[in-house]
């Protein structure tokens, strides 16, 4: 099958690679030239055969409204857009709505698999329209791992990022639970090779996963996490998922709390935790440390 690829960064890129090996033929266009097929838009649509498929693997918000919009003026009937970035569910909708005055279809696709997806193949999570989903079958099935799983067509259009946004709101609890049980094994006097205890676990425990893997690969090579500073960023999904859950009345404890630790790992000196200090002070005449 014939599909144009716009966005070809560490993801893009390696799904060009897998989707070529499995004999597919992409046009990939990308800002930098050193990686792109062609020089345009323009370009890469006209490269490809009637009816069109068009893969985005941009930065969400305005890059890929803007590649929608552009992608808008040189697609015809028929032709088909996929969106595989990390876009809001809610954009998907506004983007279907603006392609199909022109009868051009829309699919968002939640994409896992980061760097290790070229080996391992990426799980996908699709929305939009049956026939839409059941022709790009062929490029579906060479990206995703091999199996019977890693791939579920989930519902209309906004289904597969609304999929992939609670994906990422549950990775973000499950780390959070292998960093404070990491946490805890360092502070104890009682354990003394905190490195292999993590290994301990790829085998026969109910917490064996491959974040666990990943973790274990981490503290290989540094066994305290000494070069890295405790700070983490946020992609946007946890709190698009977080955000769901007050919409829809879900209590969510555990990715709210993993997302709200993240906020606290990026400030050096907490200003809550200053007030609390200065009221126990207060009301207790507690010691308070001073700069």
């Amino acid at each position: 099958m014939q599909l144009g690829l716009v966005g070809l960064g560490k993801m893009g890129g390696n799904m060009r690679e897998r989707l070529r090996r499995a004999g597919h033929e992409v046009v990939g266009y990308d800002r930098n030239p050193e990686v792109s097929d062609v020089a345009s838009l323009r370009e890469m649509v006209e490269k490809l055969a009637a009816p069109r498929a068009v893969w985005i693997m941009v930065p969400a918000g305005d890059p890929t409204r803007g590649t929608v919009e552009e992608l808008g003026e040189l697609l015809a009937e028929g032709d088909i857009v996929i969106d595989g970035g990390n876009s809001r569910f809610t954009d998907d909708e506004a983007n279907a709505a603006h392609l199909a005055p022109k009868g051009v279809g829309y699919v968002d696709a939640g994409v896992s698999g980061g760097v290790w997806g070229l080996q391992n193949g990426y799980a996908l999570m699709v929305g939009g329209a049956e026939a839409d989903v059941a022709r790009l079958m062929p490029i579906f099935e060479a990206l995703k791992p091999e199996g019977e799983y890693g791939f579920v067509h989930a519902g209309k259009v906004g289904a597969g990022h609304y999929a992939k946004m609670v994906h990422n709101g549950i990775e973000y609890g499950l780390m959070h639970a292998y960093a404070e049980g990491y946490e805890l094994l360092e502070a104890s006097e009682h354990v003394t090779n905190v490195p292999e205890v993590f290994k301990s676990w790829k085998e026969g425990t109910v917490v064996r996963s491959w974040l666990l893997d990943l973790l274990v690969n981490a503290l290989d090579e540094d066994p305290q996490l000494a070069g890295i500073k405790g700070y983490a960023a946020d992609s946007g999904e946890g709190r698009w998922t977080v955000e769901e859950a007050i919409r829809l009345g879900v209590p969510l404890h555990v990715i709210t709390a993993s997302l709200f630790a993240r906020f606290a790992s990026r400030q050096d000196d907490s200003p809550a935790m200053k007030a609390v200090a200065a009221l126990r002070n207060q009301f207790g005449g507690h010691a308070v440390k001073t700069n």
